[in-house]
């Protein structure tokens, strides 16, 4: 125990040189590489980092497009289907005038034609009257009319007749 409390200088002389030189050679081959390993690890970890905040933001710009395309596109969208929506109701009320003019023509063309039949109705009309009132006039008279004073009778009975229609 005395040699513990006494140390020889020598002793120590070398215990410090061998220690001087084992942190030599442990910086040398040992701390120097592992720190070179850790700061190079550190320098990757930051890098990584920084790649993850980019991406990230690139993500996040990227979602942030996406969504303005589609609201962009929800509102095109809903554009379109109005203008669609637009185009039928116009589409609609020009079938529905063309249907109209349509029905207007066929009504004025039957209306034509029902009154071009009511005057040939009229007319012959006109004609069986006057032939069954020459043949009452004979018959009344008891002798064939002559045909001019027949052409005139039904003239005249045709012009009466006429007056009276247009009353």
């Amino acid at each position: 125990m005395d040699q513990l409390l006494n140390p020889e200088p020598g002793l120590i002389i070398w215990t410090i040189v061998t220690f001087l030189i084992l942190v030599y050679i442990l910086k040398k081959f040992a701390w120097g590489p592992l720190i070179k390993a850790i700061e190079e690890r550190e320098a990757r970890i930051k890098g990584d980092l920084d790649s993850a905040s980019k991406a990230r933001e690139a993500a996040q710009k990227a979602q942030s497009d996406i969504e303005a395309q589609m609201a962009g596109l929800d509102q095109k969208a809903r554009q379109m289907i109005d203008e669609a929506a637009k185009q039928a109701e116009s589409l609609r009320m020009k079938i529905q005038q063309e249907a109209e003019t349509q029905a207007q023509r066929i009504k004025e063309k039957a209306m034509e034609e029902l009154g071009r039949e009511k005057e040939r109705l009229s007319s012959e009309l006109r004609r069986e009257i006057s032939g069954l009132s020459l043949l009452a006039a004979e018959k009344i008279l008891g002798q064939s009319v002559n045909e001019n004073v027949q052409k005139k009778t039904v003239e005249s009975f045709l012009a009466d007749l006429k007056v009276v229609q247009e009353k």
